[in-house]
């Protein structure tokens, strides 16, 4: 094997497999569960709530080249993003792409 893809098993070996198994067994026990349970319910209310919250820090506390782009345009995009995702039937990809093409936009028109 050349040296050039080291980097690239490396990452497949490290990163990518570990967390592979984990994603299987989860599969495979979560067959037959009452997607409705309170316990379902909850886990995914926590999930959601810490994805929330992972989020609005990246928007208030922006790391690396996200941190040179107003807070306001910051604020405005993730808006476009949550009216995208509930215009377009809770499509997550709508939301996404709407928020990203708002903050490109509005910084390109803007600038820095």
């Amino acid at each position: 094997m050349t040296a050039d893809l080291w980097p690239y098993l490396i990452l497949v070996v490290v990163g990518f497999l570990p967390n592979e198994v984990w994603r299987w067994l989860g599969v495979f026990f979560s067959r037959g569960l009452d997607e409705t349970s309170e316990a379902l319910l909850w886990v995914r209310a926590v999930a959601t709530a810490i994805l929330t919250g992972v989020v609005a820090k990246i928007i208030v506390f922006a790391p690396g080249a996200l941190a040179g782009v107003p807070l306001w345009i910051r604020l405005g995009s993730a808006a476009v993003g949550m009216a995208a995702f509930a215009l377009f039937r809770q499509s997550v990809f709508a939301g996404v792409v709407a928020g990203t093409a708002a903050l490109i936009a509005a910084d390109l028109v803007i600038g820095r």
